[in-house]
């Protein structure tokens, strides 16, 4: 019956087999209308969690990707831009990083060839100069029972043979290995070049990963308390830190007048080396807040503001694995979770899962590798959900009375930092934003997902906190709903559930109300496949969705048109202590 009807409320849905949801793998994209419906959330979200976004992870493209396409189905409706310099876009500062082939490196006058010789790698600051700085073997990396002293180290060109390889699954480390002998090196160079093609060594220096741009000097670290010289010292060193370099081993030996360095004992000096490294950090766009507004209707209310957001990014990528299987295996271990109260299941009681791959190989005969980690609940479903409350919202001949203003923060994953930088660098005056509703994880909450789960089932989180007016709105708006939400409030209370505990402060509302401003956080729980590759559109529950997605536009209607939410008299973003509804 599920399935009939997903595929008679979807015509642009490819024909494909359908799952137990009756949802299937891949879905055409095609217009939206201005209502909220089971077809325009399964058209928008299965683009913005289509593999073609690269996990949308801060900081890296598909992050620009999955914010142009915010902007652009913003602009094709018509929806005014409330980002920076009349964009839609708040940048973050984030920059790519790299050295240019303009870049030299010469040892006793003789020039090595740029990345076939060399390369350097980029830190978060241009290196400390190298010049007429002599050169010693250090020893093999990792091993610091036989590298050279901190004495012999200081201010020179410090080479190093690549240690052990990592173990499976680790991640090699290139440079200096992380202790303090080796600090006062003007630089590290380490041998292991060889085993990169040039196409390769080329991709060390063109970045496809942004990071924030550097702060102040921060803390001097292990410097002694009152030694005012190894503190300057430490801040210098924050401010200018030694170069990174991978050698061939050709060139290393040129380094040592050609001596192979697997020749060589720690302390062996070379010869004297001059660089020049270009260094540039350029701005990015791999990091952004998109912002909106939709003004209202009264002249008198619309310099305040109805807040609604949603975060844009994901987690990325992971390793390949065979979605098929892990998806079985994360439904297997949430049926046990559930079982156990969402308390953390023991190493033994997870070995004792077992997935039957010869039911899969009759389906899928051939294993399906991915290592996109998409992202649809996570929160797609928020994303999308906000972008139909848009196109509805625009739609209205009579506006709220209220301006609405849209967000969509990047970096909620990485520790809020979008909603972060919104909060205090605001596009419009944070007094006049009256309300915040936040929605992430709005895509599931089936009862095979959370404990209490089903149709009628939505989290909420906060909304008694600092305003006991937001609390009965949110309350109020969804007992006028021909089908009210059952909704939960145990999420305001500390939960023995593993991972729930402090659900308040770890999403994006959490910075609005650090700032005074009220706010409800939307939320269906965290199910089996989070934070996981098989996090896909085909996995939603969309007319549960399409119900909540709704019941917020309400929400958000009643916000635009009634009383301003006023808060309890507490500082704001005290500790949660449930209030009963």
């Amino acid at each position: 019956m599920r399935a009939a009807l997903l595929l008679a409320l979807s015509p642009a849905i490819a024909l494909a087999q359908l799952n137990k949801y009756g949802n299937p793998p891949r879905l055409r994209p095609a217009p939206t209308t201005a209502a909220i419906t089971v077809r325009d959330l399964q058209i928008r979200l299965y683009q913005f969690a289509d593999d073609s976004m690269h996990g949308r992870q801060v900081g890296r493209i598909g992050n620009m990707k999955g914010t142009d396409y915010i902007a652009a189905e913003l602009k094709k409706l018509g929806v005014a831009p409330a980002g920076d310099n009349g964009t839609y876009f708040q940048v973050l500062p984030y920059q790519l990083r790299s050295f240019t082939a303009n870049s030299r490196l010469a040892v006793n006058g003789n020039p090595l060839e740029w990345n076939r010789d060399w390369v350097a790698v980029a830190g978060p600051r241009a290196p400390r100069p190298i010049s007429n700085v002599e050169v010693v073997f250090g020893g093999v990396a990792g091993d610091t029972a036989q590298q050279v002293t901190a004495a012999a180290a200081a201010g020179k060109l410090v080479v190093l043979l690549p240690g052990a390889p990592p173990a499976a699954g680790g991640r090699p480390q290139f440079g200096a290995p992380p202790n303090t002998r080796l600090a006062g090196a003007a630089a590290i160079a380490t041998v292991d070049l060889d085993g990169l093609s040039l196409a390769q060594r080329q991709k060390l220096n063109q970045p496809d990963v942004a990071t924030q741009a550097a702060g102040g000097r921060g803390r001097p670290g292990a410097a002694p308390a009152g030694d005012s010289l190894a503190i300057l010292r430490a801040q210098l060193d924050q401010l200018a830190p030694q170069a990174t370099l991978r050698l061939t081993r050709a060139a290393a030996a040129a380094l040592f007048g050609g001596q192979p360095v697997e020749r060589l004992r720690p302390g062996t000096l070379g010869g004297t080396v001059n660089a020049s490294l270009d260094y540039v950090a350029l701005p990015s766009n791999y990091a952004r807040n998109v912002v909106a507004v939709i003004p209202g209707s009264d002249p008198q209310l619309k310099g305040q503001y109805v807040a609604l957001g949603a975060h844009n990014d994901h987690v990325g990528f992971n390793t390949p694995v065979d979605k098929d299987s892990l998806k079985a295996f994360n439904d297997i271990r949430n049926r046990m979770l559930l079982a156990n109260n969402m308390v953390a299941l023991r190493p033994e009681q997870l070995a004792t899962i077992r997935v039957n791959m010869d039911s899969i190989r009759r389906i899928h005969p051939v294993a399906r590798l991915d290592s996109i980690n998409n992202g649809a609940d996570d929160d797609g479903s928020g994303s999308m959900a906000l972008l139909e409350m848009a196109e509805a919202l625009q739609a209205m001949r009579v506006k709220p009375k209220r301006s609405t203003l849209l967000v969509w923060h990047t970096g909620e994953e990485a520790g809020l930092i979008g909603s972060a930088y919104f909060t205090r660098h605001p596009t419009v005056p944070m007094d006049s934003i009256v309300a915040q509703v936040n929605i992430d994880m709005i895509g599931r909450g089936r009862d095979g997902d959370i404990p209490g789960g089903g149709e009628d089932y939505l989290g909420v989180v906060g909304s008694f906190f600092d305003s006991k007016d937001l609390g009965e709105t949110v309350a109020a708006v969804n007992q006028k709903a021909a089908r009210p939400f059952q909704l939960d409030y145990r999420y305001d209370s500390t939960l023995t559930w593993t991972g729930y505990n402090n659900i308040y402060g770890r999403s994006d509302h959490y910075n609005y109300a650090l700032q005074g401003v009220p706010i409800a956080f939307f939320f269906t729980g965290l199910h089996g496949d989070y934070h996981q590759r098989t996090d896909e559109a085909e996995f939603i529950d969309y007319p549960h969705y399409t119900r909540i997605t709704n019941y917020i536009l309400e929400l958000a209607k009643t916000l635009g048109n009634g009383p301003r939410p006023r808060m309890n008299g507490s500082r704001p973003a005290r500790p949660p202590r449930p209030v009963v509804p």
